[in-house]
Parts: structure tokens; C-alpha cells; sequence
């Protein structure tokens, strides 16, 4: 893979943080270290644009230094994604002459951390419909009741992109999409994240008891169900991209740790080192062809974004496509890598173990494979008759 021009991620932090991941896993612990050294190096402001105190790096930059990054500490990078999912939303507008997230561009470069808020528990429409209660305030404010789950970066973020349901202003119902602080009264966070794998995210569960976000953070109010607004392809296109971003990473990482378990295992039966073994190059090979496919994708996408092409109704296929491609191949090079590997992979202590775990998250980002392939044949085929 070629290393972005302006990279932001060092071989040297890297390392440091692939050297924290095993611990992080083990313990349930929050990726503190590495926010503090990945806020210091400033990429935290990769996607601002530098006159207004950021990097300036493109999406398509950033996307290929997320995988690298996937490939030190998936956690790390899937938690580190919601912030610059945001960063990349507000960026995405503002290249488009739409300023209503600028402030969120100003706030990452002052160094604010930013936390996606929109996962519902029961709520598989996502960003088309809320279980959140958004009640109208007198200043043009919302106060904002429910429960958000998979809250990545719980103990750090200091700014909670979030969004619920106006069911009571005359225009009602109304989307209310806006920013909380931290400081915000009525925030709880629960300790309730202890997940099978990608646990270093801290995706802790947010109870929102009527959390007041001023007017000046108000930057959405749409109407429920599908929209065309800017906004939802904005989240759309940069959730995807950047998810897909962190799979690819993880593909890549078991990829490279199957080469090197063939490269210096052997075998008692023939005496050959299991890399002349038939099975195992095909095992390998066929891996490598999988991981192959992806990049190229993820740039094409991630530079088409960057570069405003209007690629129309294909955006969602595409863009679905892509997340789908990504989770399934990473999860079968993964695979793929533990059959190589053998049963010194289903050690604990095992980097292949954890990748084998941390993987199966994707399952669970959206688009979902249902969601994916209902998008895919609706483009194909037309809607379901009524």
C-alpha cells in the first residue's frame, strides 16, 4: 500500500500502540495512551482544513492512514473512526459551501473530541426514524430523552453528535439532528461495555435524561424516513468509507501474520517448512486475492468523495458494497490466516486471536448484510410492489 504523502501516523507511534492493543484486550481497558499520543501528533484534526487549523488531508489520505492504523490496534482505530466521521462530515459539506458544521471543523482543531451518537437499541431504520424524545426549548434549543448504545470513545469524547424525534412542534415530527457537550446536565454513561472483541473502544451505553444542546448546535431538522439532504449522505459516505477503512486493515495485519507463521513453522511429517506445503500456499493465496480487491475500492470511493463526483443513485450501492466487501473478505482472510496458523492461534495471547474476535464487529456496523443486499437489489430490480 502507498503511505499517504502528508502521513500523520509514524512507524515509530504505530509500533507503540500495536505494543498496547494485547494489553488493552485483556484488561477491558480505554485506549488512553493512544488517544493522548494520536491527539498529539494532530490526528485528531487530520480532516480539518488547515485555514481553519487542521492537517488538510483528503479522505482518501486519511482512510489509508486508518488502515495502517487497524493494523497496529483495530480498537483503537474503530473508536478513533467516530470522531473523524464527524470531522469528515462537516468537512464534506463545507467542500460543498455548506458551513452548518463548520463549528464542528473549529472544534476538532481546539481539540475536542467528538463521539457518534445514533445507535438505538429495537431501532434498525438508523438514521431514518428515532426512539429518542427531541423536545423543543424556548431559546430554539432541544432537550434530548432516550438511550444511545455503541458509544465509542465513552470515557474521552467532549462533543456527542446526536439526534431524536420532535413529535410536539407544529411542523412535527421533525428529525432534530445537534451537539451536546459533555458538560451537559442529564448524561449518564454506563460501565456496561464488555464485548467479546473491539473492546478497547469503550462503546458504553449514553442515557440522555432531557440533555439541553443550545440553538447555535441545532444543525438538522428533517423529516423521518429516507432524505435527500447533504447531511445523510455525508454520514453515509464517511461512516462507510472509514469503517470499511478499519476492516481492510485487519485483513491486511492477518494476512501478514499468516506469511510469517507458514515462513517459520515446519512440519515433522515431510520436514519442510509449512510454506512449501501445498495446502498452506493455497490457503495464503487465495487470502491475498481477497485483500486484494479492496483498496482499490476504498480509494475510488474515498477519492470521488473528496473530489465532489456525483456518481447518483449508484453512491448508496456503492458505498454498501464496499462496507459489505470489506467485513466479509476481512473476516475470511482472518480465517483463512487461523487455519494457517494452527492451534497457536487459539491462545488468548495470540495477536491472530484477538484479530479473530475484533473482527466479527462488523457484522454489526451498518449497513447490515440484510440492509446491503435489500439496497442492492432495490438499485437492480426496483422496490418490493406494495
Amino acid at each position: 500500500m502507498t503511505l499517504p504523502t502528508d502521513s500523520v501516523l509514524t512507524d515509530e507511534l504505530l509500533a507503540r500502540i500495536h505494543e498496547r492493543a494485547p494489553g488493552y484486550d485483556r484488561d477491558n481497558s480505554f485506549f488512553t495512551e493512544d488517544l493522548t499520543e494520536l491527539a498529539e501528533a494532530g490526528y485528531l484534526r487530520s480532516l480539518v482544513p488547515r485555514d481553519l487549523g487542521g492537517r488538510g488531508l483528503s479522505l482518501q489520505q486519511v482512510a489509508h492512514e486508518q488502515v495502517r492504523l487497524a493494523k497496529a490496534a483495530p480498537a483503537t482505530a474503530l473508536a478513533v473512526n467516530m470522531h473523524l466521521v464527524w470531522t469528515g462530515v462537516a468537512k464534506t459539506l463545507h467542500d460543498r459551501g455548506d458551513d452548518s458544521l463548520d463549528f464542528v471543523l473549529r472544534d476538532a482543531a481546539a481539540g475536542e473530541i467528538y463521539a457518534f451518537a445514533i445507535s438505538e437499541a429495537g431501532n434498525d431504520l438508523v438514521l431514518f426514524d428515532s426512539t429518542t424524545d427531541a423536545r423543543p426549548l424556548p431559546d430554539g434549543g432541544y432537550a434530548f430523552t432516550g438511550t444511545k448504545i455503541f458509544t465509542s470513545l465513552s470515557p474521552a469524547w467532549t462533543r456527542l453528535g446526536l439526534f431524536g424525534l420532535d413529535t410536539v412542534s407544529t411542523d412535527a415530527p421533525k428529525l432534530v439532528h445537534a451537539v451536546v457537550t459533555r458538560e451537559a446536565p442529564g448524561i449518564t454513561i454506563a460501565q456496561d461495555w464488555n464485548t467479546l472483541g473491539m473492546r478497547a473502544s469503550q462503546s458504553n451505553t449514553t442515557h440522555l435524561d432531557s440533555v439541553a444542546a443550545t440553538s447555535d448546535r441545532v444543525f438538522r431538522r428533517l423529516d423521518p424516513g429516507p432524505s435527500r439532504d447533504a447531511l445523510i449522505f455525508a454520514i453515509f459516505a464517511n461512516f462507510e468509507i472509514l469503517i470499511s477503512a478499519v476492516y481492510v486493515g485487519i485483513g491486511e495485519r492477518a494476512l501478514e501474520l499468516a506469511v510469517e507463521s507458514a515462513r517459520t513453522r515446519g512440519s515433522r511429517r515431510t520436514g519442510l517448512g509449512r510454506h512449501q506445503d501445498p495446502n498452506v500456499r493455497w490457503k495464503i493465496a487465495d487470502a491475498a486475492l481477497a485483500q486484494d480487491a479492496l483498496l482499490p475500492q476504498l480509494d475510488a470511493l474515498a477519492s470521488d468523495l473528496d473530489d465532489g463526483v456525483d456518481r447518483g443513485a449508484r453512491w448508496f450501492q456503492d458505498l454498501v458494497g464496499l462496507k459489505s466487501r470489506t467485513t466479509r473478505s476481512a473476516r475470511y482472510v482472518v480465517d483463512q490466516a487461523v487455519a494457517v496458523a494452527g492451534g497457536a492461534a487459539f491462545s488468548a495471547t495470540s495477536e491472530l486471536s484477538r484479530l479473530y474476535r475484533d473482527v466479527l464487529a462488523g457484522g454489526f456496523h451498518p449497513s447490515n448484510e440484510d440492509s446491503v443486499h435489500s439496497t442492492v437489489a432495490t438499485a437492480l430490480l426496483g422496490p418490493i410492489d406494495d
